[in-house]
């Protein structure tokens, strides 16, 4: 395969002022990209800000020969979304490359959870990833072109004690992934999502040490890369990726049981392990799909 290249690429990395994004932006500028480093510059809370971090990592890029800017704003605002895709046009003239890296943490236990807790995460993760892709989306339908990357978690996927609202969060993002997925393909926009384990500021006192150093930030940062690029023609996927290990994860249906036009709650429980049954899943593009693919069923079973 040819070497992944981004010349002539504008890419946007949201948080990318340290850890995950840090290393993305960096490498997506060695290999061309002209960048722009997003970071509010706060702690893993989402309190405070400052614009240290992400001019750090505008230098370290120019240093090496790249080309970068920094934004300062925040993801959470719809205003702060615009003020980020502003920086890429009036810099660069046009975006090719979102990735939504910028996130915090507030964990607790679901009963101890407070409102503000869930308010502040589902406003950076999910409502933050609105904020930066509506205007970045118009933009890639206008060049008929974009590669765009979401990241999730585990949490969202499989579920993790005490991220309730992280796990919300991330599990949103799915949806949204599904959706761009359809909306984007004949503007040749590829949205994917990333599940990433990496031992960073987020994670340094939740893993124990010895697994904190083998989730090294540098061995996700491949896995993006082809992600972004424009030979990854895949839309819709949800990539696990940790310590140089790469999968995909997808939502997948059973079989299932047809009941015909009366069902009964006897029924249902009578043909519980059949419907339960995971034996020779689909995986459907839409949800159109699986109602068309059940409705053809010739698995019946009359009242």
């Amino acid at each position: 395969m040819s070497k992944i290249d981004f010349s002539g690429r504008v890419a946007i990395v949201t948080g990318a002022g340290a850890g995950l994004g840090k290393d993305y932006a960096v490498e997506l500028a060695k290999r061309g990209a002209k960048v722009v480093v997003n970071d509010l510059g706060g702690t893993r809370d989402g309190s405070g800000s400052g614009d240290t971090a992400a001019s750090q990592v505008v230098d370290e890029i120019k240093a090496q020969g790249g080309e970068a800017v920094p934004n300062f704003d925040s993801v959470a605002s719809a205003e702060g979304g615009e003020n980020i895709v502003k920086t890429a046009l009036d810099a660069y003239g046009k975006i090719d490359i979102l990735i939504n890296n910028a996130g915090i943490l507030r964990d607790k236990s679901f009963a101890k959870m407070s409102e503000q807790e869930w308010d502040a995460v589902l406003a950076v993760h999910l409502k933050g990833t609105f904020n930066v892709t509506k205007p970045a989306f118009i933009n890639m339908k206008e060049n008929k072109y974009g590669r765009i990357l979401m990241t999730s978690s585990g949490s969202g996927m499989f579920g993790n004690f005490g991220q309730a609202n992280y796990a919300s969060a991330k599990a949103g993002m799915a949806g949204l992934v599904n959706v761009l997925k359809i909306e984007g393909a004949k503007y040749g926009i590829k949205t994917n999502m990333l599940l990433p384990s990496a031992g960073t500021r987020m994670t340094e006192d939740v893993m124990p040490p010895e697994m904190f150093d083998k989730l090294k930030v540098e061995y996700i940062t491949p896995g993006v890369l082809y992600l972004v690029s424009e030979q990854c023609q895949d839309s819709g996927a949800y990539i696990n990726a940790f310590a140089g290990f790469f999968s995909r994860s997808q939502v997948m249906s059973g079989p299932g049981m047809m009941f015909g036009d009366k069902p009964t709650p006897e029924m249902v429980a009578e043909n519980w392990e059949k419907i339960m049954s995971m034996d020779n899943p689909k995986y459907f593009d839409d949800v159109n799909q699986i109602m068309f693919d059940a409705l053809q069923s010739d698995v019946v079973q009359k009242p």
